[in-house]
């Protein structure tokens, strides 16, 4: 059953391009690993909350947007098998510098129950 990583992370405005470029070299890699699908979405409207919001669960400063990405697997096997790659490869070399904070990115792993 198809399986998917999500991930919410603040970037820098100013290295927008950097991160897309980032993106698809990390789109690459995890198509090669068997990924189906990685989408990058840059945060257009995406407003501050009160009680909880993206731009709160990812600590976002004035000069940083929001970005919602997620990686479709055929199954989780191929997924953990890409995740242990990552570790033992170089993987987070070719991908280059992160044009953000990593320790701020969200992410997790999601069965999914519905798919319409």
């Amino acid at each position: 059953m198809t399986y998917v990583d999500g991930f919410a992370l603040a970037v820098p405005t100013a290295n927008k391009e950097a991160y897309r470029e980032h993106a698809e070299r990390c789109a690459v890699w995890m198509r090669e690993q068997g990924a189906l699908s990685l989408v990058e979405c840059w945060g257009d409207d995406v407003p501050d909350g009160q009680l909880t919001s993206f731009p709160m669960a990812v600590k976002k400063a004035e000069d940083e947007t929001v970005v919602f990405s997620w990686v479709t697997w055929p199954d989780r096997a191929t997924r953990d098998a890409a995740h242990a790659a990552m570790t033992q490869d170089d993987a987070m070399a070719r991908f280059g510098e992160m044009p953000f904070d990593g320790k701020r990115m969200i992410f997790g792993g999601f069965e999914i129950i519905v798919e319409a």
